[in-house]
């Protein structure tokens, strides 16, 4: 992974706490700069970026000391879901974050090539998510 890819997961990342980005804008930016997906991962408050040969680049999310809650509420992700979807002008993704993870999200898996997100719990039950069109 060359530096400059490397600096495009970093501003997204940081877009997307800061509000200066919208997701489709994020993952357009992340298309174009030859990411195929990325994994968040809250119990390492991790967001790791994939390039399709594999190669890939593991950030820090921002600090948080909001635990991951043991029972998955799925019907309560998807709510945070469609809130973020809506794009409400008091959504924010460090609350979307705060949010799931007491609703049992342990994080997430984007899929560019399958244009849908996989939400899942700590004992791997799951939510998809397509891509809205």
């Amino acid at each position: 992974m060359d530096a400059q890819q490397t600096a495009i997961a970093e501003r997204c990342l940081n877009a997307a706490y800061d509000k200066t980005m919208t997701f489709p804008d994020i993952v357009g930016a992340l298309i174009k700069a030859g990411f195929e997906g990325y994994v968040v991962d809250y119990r390492r408050n991790t967001t790791t970026y994939f390039l399709a040969d594999g190669d890939n680049v593991t950030l820090e999310n921002r600090p948080s000391q909001d635990k991951v809650a043991a029972q998955f509420d799925q019907p309560g992700v998807v709510a945070q879901i469609k809130r973020a979807q809506a794009n409400h002008p008091e959504y924010s993704y460090a609350a979307f974050c705060k949010n799931v993870k007491a609703l049992g999200c342990a994080g997430y898996i984007v899929s560019f090539l399958g244009k849908r997100v996989l939400y899942f719990g700590r004992s791997a039950e799951t939510h998809v998510e397509h891509f809205p069109r």
